[in-house]
């Protein structure tokens, strides 16, 4: 929200006026519609409710209104002529950025609060606040039991009387931004700072690590049995009650229901397979649904109903109305879970279409708003002259820090689990359905929408991931597994869809890769997204990961400072390393503990930076002129994924990195030994004996001869 608690005194020159805008006027003109929309269809000034949902342009989002009927009727006029101001007049001054209809919502809310108040205290137009009564909804305010951003957006909402002024009947005399500027003296620059800070939270990586894990089981290992007892569902829900009466379906007769009865169960009788089961008594409904007739027509005093309870007395009932698609998906060895159910369809498929987003949206970088629009056919796969995937590019569309609100069409750089879990999501969806991320048939919200949903909202999203990690967890008690969703602080943690970018930056930061040990998998997710849409639109995500990067950093240094390790470091860069870090430390005064607020650690980055990259096996010290490495967008920093650490003279080492180094060495020499080597080709026990050798005159240089074995 943009910040209309400050800002210049201007002089009032306005008085109370009528109203000027005719009551048949569209709220709506000017904005893009949705494909199909008439403006003739949409609502108009004299409506008490605006429905906003023919202007929302993004798949995923709730359907918003503008609810007037909830203010009083005194201010009534004043908040309609604002919120039509917003939505399609050119915005007065202070209100350019109060464009999305997400924003216009919230200012409303904020505006209701400040009427009720007004209200509260006897005041019936905007035009008679004074000075006092702002002072006074200051102090209000500022003795409620809220958040600093909340109370802020409460005095937004006053301010926006007047800034409004012009476009309003009933206008402000004054602007309130003194007084409320006046309230919030006594905050410190550093609160006001945090404010306006990123503050959503990082999914901790007890909880990120079995989310990640379980939804890479349902798309590898179980999606197929959940995708063909969906199909099997489809097939059976045809004949369900509702569905019939939809299409009008006609009754039977009763030799049809006879016959068709029959049929079933010579069927249960060939597979010896008890029937379907619901509390105990063979589940009627199920068997209309196979014999594709009314239910109606199974009663116990029917001639078919009396060949069901025949063959319950022979074959036995069921537990539960199962599916006959087998389960094959194997978990350790052994098959996931038993027969599905026809009524845990709808649970199972909720949990892979989230299954899918969480690997799609961890593993590529990508907004809520953008996984949302993910169609079908929208991975292309690039392929080497071997075969082998050289890129998966993923198409969507992109809405924040673009033009254009319909989206601009961008490309993501992808890696194998994300586009099985796009596969995945191909098969599950109707044939008709070109979004992915659509609610799916056995859900209640596709029957009430009739199919012709496109995503679903964020907020349903929040719902499933926070579903999803309960199915692990009951899964985990009724398997006797260990590996379910651990409590946080005692409390159940909430993944939300916004924390998904931030915790992928945490961890593309604190897993660096490096040229002895081999890229891990995030540091290539790492260099692939900031290949595509990452580096080249306007997702921010790069700015994260090296803010991230910055953080992680610090945390590090500080370690290398409270435990005095620079002091015992080696290699060509050692001397400029401990100058930097000594030169950090008078900055940011560490005091011989480590800086746990992470705002403040961000701070001191930004500006005393040392430009020192700790990793496993070296340890960076930058300088531009000297790097063999450089970054292909000319920001300042080494290239870690193309880092030669034998050869740069950048490198100094820390004890830690002499050991990993020695690890590295000795690996080498049980590779080379005698019985071993034998077994490799010449080029690769050469190239293995060529980089030991490398290994080992780099340690001799710096540590000197004595402390390195000699080859095998």
């Amino acid at each position: 929200m943009t910040d209309l608690t400050v800002g210049k005194v201007q002089p009032n020159v306005l008085s109370h006026r009528p109203a000027r805008i005719p009551t048949d006027a569209f709220v709506l003109a000017g904005r893009t519609l949705q494909s199909g929309v008439r403006l003739a269809g949409t609502s108009r000034f004299g409506d008490d409710i605006w429905f906003l949902k023919h202007a929302q342009l993004q798949q995923q989002q709730t359907e918003l209104i503008l609810n007037f009927q909830s203010i009083q009727s005194a201010f009534r006029l004043v908040a309609k002529e604002i919120c039509f101001t917003l939505l399609r007049g050119v915005l007065p001054p202070g209100c350019e950025s109060i464009r999305s209809l997400d924003s216009i919502r919230s200012y409303l809310t904020e505006l209701k609060k400040v009427f009720d108040w007004l209200e509260s205290r006897g005041i019936t137009e905007v035009a008679a606040v004074t000075h006092a009564d702002v002072k006074a909804f200051a102090r209000y305010i500022a003795g409620l039991r809220l958040s600093q951003a909340t109370k802020d957006s409460r005095h937004r909402g006053m301010r926006l009387l007047w800034l409004c002024r012009s476009k309003t009947s009933d206008a402000l005399r004054f602007d309130p931004a003194t007084v409320i500027r006046d309230t919030r003296k006594s905050r410190s620059d550093s609160a006001t700072r945090r404010d306006k800070e990123n503050t959503t939270d990082r999914i901790p990586e007890q909880v990120h690590a079995p989310y990640l894990v379980w939804a890479l089981h349902f798309v590898d290992d179980f999606a197929n049995d959940i995708v063909a007892a969906h199909e099997e569902w489809r097939q059976l829900n045809r004949w369900a009650v509702p569905a019939r009466r939809r299409r009008g379906q006609k009754r039977a007769s009763r030799d049809e229901v006879v016959k068709a009865t029959a049929r079933v169960l010579a069927r249960y009788r060939r597979e010896k397979r008890p029937l379907p089961g619901w509390q105990g008594e063979p589940n009627r409904n199920h068997l209309a649904r196979e014999a594709r007739v009314q239910r109606s027509s199974l009663g116990d005093t029917c001639t078919a109903g009396k060949m069901i309870d025949e063959a319950a007395a022979e074959l036995g009932v069921a537990d539960a109305a199962y599916l006959r698609t087998p389960v094959a998906g194997l978990l350790d060895g052994r098959p996931w879970r038993s027969p599905i159910a026809y009524d845990e369809v709808e649970l199972l498929t909720r949990m892979l279409q989230t299954a899918c987003y969480i690997v799609i949206a961890f593993l590529s970088g990508m907004r809520d708003s953008e996984v949302k629009h993910i169609r079908r056919g929208s991975v292309k796969v690039w392929r080497g002259e071997d075969g082998r995937v050289v890129r998966r590019r993923l198409t969507s569309l992109a809405f924040k820090g673009e033009d254009d609100h319909s989206g601009v069409k961008a490309t993501w750089v992808i890696s194998g689990p994300a586009q099985r879990a796009v596969e995945v999501l191909e098969r599950l969806q109707p044939a008709r359905q070109s979004f992915l991320f659509a609610l799916l048939p056995p859900s209640r919200g596709y029957i009430a929408q009739g199919g012709q949903n496109s995503a679903k909202t964020t907020t349903a999203t929040n719902v499933d991931l926070v579903a999803f990690g309960r199915w692990i967890n009951d899964y985990c008690r009724r398997t006797g597994r260990d590996d379910g969703v651990p409590l946080v602080n005692k409390q159940e943690w909430k993944i939300t869809t916004r924390q998904f970018r931030r915790t992928l930056a945490w961890f593309i930061a604190r897993h660096p890769g490096g040229v002895i040990a081999g890229a891990l998998q995030y540091r290539h997710l790492r260099v692939q997204m900031f290949e595509g849409y990452a580096g080249t639109s306007e997702s921010g995500f790069r700015d994260e990961v090296e803010a991230e990067d910055a953080i992680a950093r610090g945390e590090k240094l500080g370690d290398l400072i409270t435990s005095h390790e620079f002091h015992r470091l080696t290699g060509p860069a050692a001397a400029e390393a401990e100058s930097r870090l000594a030169s950090f430390e008078r900055h940011v005064r560490f005091d011989g503990k480590v800086i746990n607020d992470r705002k403040r650690l961000q701070r001191h980055m930004n500006r005393h930076d040392p430009h020192i990259y700790p990793g496993e096996y070296v340890t960076c010290v930058h300088n531009r002129d000297r790097a063999l490495c450089h970054r292909g967008d000319g920001s300042e920093g080494p290239s870690l994924p193309d880092c030669q650490p034998l050869r740069c003279r950048n490198v100094a080492l820390t004890s830690k990195n002499i050991a990993h180094m020695e690890d590295a060495l000795a690996a080498y020499d049980r590779a080379l030994a005698p019985g071993r080597a034998e077994l490799l080709a010449p080029f690769e026990r050469h190239r293995l004996q060529t980089l030991r050798q490398e290994i080992a005159d780099f340690l001799a240089a710096t540590r000197g001869p004595a402390s390195i074995p000699e080859a095998s």
